[in-house]
């Protein structure tokens, strides 16, 4: 059996996020598509959120991108669109590198987000999200 290597990514990413949303108390619906604008349902304190998984590398200067698109390949070429913000209320973020999951409200930003997982090699604070700092789900 052949391995979709962006797939296994993407499973992987939907597994952590799982398991770090039951740690922070949240019980977890699974859609019974793959077509929803969204990974995951996570229930607490009597609200709803709907929650979409990425895994995301961090690059060679310690920070992790995260755009709020979303892109598919087809025979006329490879498409990408941004993300429907009103069907997303939580974007949860894994990397690897650093093994945890970060949470982002999309509606919160514009079209992508920078995390800082390791801090600025020229000490700059302001106006730096810092990774540690979407731990939680807001």
């Amino acid at each position: 059996m052949a391995l979709h290597h962006t797939k296994d990514k993407g499973d992987l990413g939907v597994l952590k996020a799982q398991i770090d949303l039951f740690e922070q108390g949240f019980t977890i619906f699974v859609p019974l598509t793959e077509h929803s604008p969204f990974d995951l349902v996570a229930y607490k304190d009597g609200e709803f959120r709907r929650v979409q998984v990425k895994y995301r590398s961090m690059d060679r200067f310690g920070k992790v991108d995260v755009k709020f698109s979303t892109s598919w390949a087809d025979r006329n070429g490879t498409h990408t669109s941004p993300i429907d913000k009103s069907e997303v209320d939580i974007y949860c973020v894994y990397c690897p590198d650093s093994d945890e999951c970060y949470y982002l409200r999309p509606a919160k930003f514009g079209s992508n987000a920078s995390l800082r997982v390791r801090a600025p090699k020229n000490g700059q604070l302001r106006k730096v999200n810092f990774a540690a700092d979407y731990r939680r789900v807001p």
